[in-house]
């Protein structure tokens, strides 16, 4: 399927709304960035599609073209069905536009945003895009990505929700959060562990020649 749609597009064809019918949800994910960049975007208008198996980059790409296809219904509430597909790859600044918008996202779409993104809103921006679909929220509050993002907000706006969420900042205090992905390094964990752990030494021992010199 890689293939034909590459030799297809090689040929000179347009990734027009006749191409992306025949390509489909099923190898929508196979398109790559040049590929992806070529979509005509009014052709979004006439094609269903699902990208929500495919990568973030891809989703990002296919966001941006969709935001570009719907751009002159943005005004109309018919817009939040239309883009809905495609909000796996809207940046933060989009959210927080919608959250605007009384949208009632569900919590399925919520969970499926792009992460950095999501950590991104306050809660008040949540309780905009969530709306009467609220309450859910707290049925993930010990599940990711909600977990995360509680423990980056303060505690004292998690309360004004009354959703029970806990977790959040106190004032005064900082949440340190273990990255989900431990960071590169071709060093051992033991060998990390003693780096880490005589630390405190090395630096004393710096101040202290600093401080003689």
């Amino acid at each position: 399927a890689s293939a034909a749609i590459q030799r297809y597009v090689g040929l000179g064809h347009a990734l027009n709304a006749t191409a992306l019918r025949a390509i489909g949800s099923r190898y929508l994910c196979l398109l790559n960035a040049t590929q992806l960049e070529a979509i005509h975007p009014p052709s979004l208008r006439l094609v269903s599609l699902d990208p929500s198996a495919c990568s973030q980059e891809t989703k990002n790409l296919l966001y941006q073209k969709a935001k570009e296809a719907f751009s002159d219904q943005r005004r109309f509430p018919a817009y939040y069905e239309l883009i809905l597909p495609y909000l796996g790859g809207a940046p933060a600044e989009d959210l927080k536009a919608l959250s605007k918008d009384d949208v009632n996202m569900n919590i399925t779409t919520f969970v499926t945003l792009r992460r950095d993104s999501l950590m991104e809103l306050t809660p008040r921006e949540v309780q905009g895009l969530l709306g009467i679909n609220l309450p859910e929220l707290a049925q993930w509050q010990d599940r990711a990505p909600v977990r995360d993002w509680i423990l980056l907000q303060k505690q004292r706006e998690l309360d004004q929700l009354h959703l029970g969420l806990a977790g959040g900042t106190q004032e005064g205090y900082i949440n340190i959060v273990t990255p989900k992905f431990p960071a590169e390094s071709s060093a051992p964990l033991g060998t990390v562990a003693v780096a880490l752990h005589l630390l405190p030494a090395l630096l004393l021992g710096l101040l202290l020649v600093s401080i003689s010199s």
